[in-house]
């Protein structure tokens, strides 16, 4: 049996991805999740992960650390990861290419946490410019593949890479297009988003330099962890 370690789900986007995939598509796997320390998280990651990060896939003897190599590796064995039909196909590994390695202001500026609402102390250049071109990317993969997923009727891996701009969304209040919304709604709506996000209400552990991050950036107006 595969098992998939990953970090909090209240913060850990990167984690987000292969384990919504999995759970969508129903691709069995353990979950490991070993919490964010505040010492320090390289030498405890790195004793199940070669880069000391999450998310990473073990399979027997096969070990994978990257959530668009996890992806790759998954498709080798379950072919509806990337949508069936060619120029889909090609189109969602770009769009997931590009979050992979792109919207540093988003990320920079609106670090993932389910349980807070933000409001912004401003919306910069570089995050506007961000927005903008997720709206684009939205509305063309819906536009071209008829939705109401980012490449057709089909979840794939492309919405499993935008998932955490969902949840951002949803913490941030994020201006974007009209249809971009709704299908981030959508995705929101996934059962297993709202497994997940329950999960991330749940958890008892907080990291400090994680919303020491969220508040250099805005004033959180709500908090709905469990408990709080």
């Amino acid at each position: 049996m595969r098992e998939l370690y990953i970090a909090n789900k209240n913060y850990s986007s990167w984690s987000l991805r292969p384990w919504l995939l999995m759970r969508v598509l129903n691709i069995p796997f353990i979950e490991q999740l070993v919490p964010f320390s505040q010492q320090g998280n390289f030498e405890k990651f790195r004793t199940f992960s070669p880069s000391g990060k999450v998310p990473c896939l073990v399979q027997q003897d096969v070990v994978v650390w990257d959530s668009l190599a996890i992806t790759e590796f998954l498709y080798e064995h379950h072919t509806d990861v990337w949508p069936k039909q060619t120029k889909a196909r090609a189109f969602a590994r770009c769009v997931a290419a590009e979050m992979h390695s792109g919207f540093s202001a988003l990320r920079n500026i609106c670090g993932m946490s389910c349980r807070h609402s933000v409001k912004l102390h401003q919306i910069s250049a570089a995050l506007q410019q961000d927005l903008d071109r997720l709206s684009e990317l939205f509305e063309q993969g819906l536009t071209e593949f008829g939705g109401p997923f980012l490449c057709g009727e089909a979840f794939s891996a492309a919405d499993a890479f935008f998932a955490p701009v969902a949840f951002r969304m949803q913490s941030y209040d994020l201006p974007f297009s009209e249809r971009a919304v709704a299908y981030l709604q959508h995705l929101l709506a996934l059962p297993a988003m709202q497994d997940w996000y329950q999960q991330a209400l749940a958890e008892p552990w907080l990291d400090e330099a994680h919303d020491e991050e969220i508040s250099r950036h805005g004033k959180i107006i709500a908090d709905r962890r469990q408990g709080s």
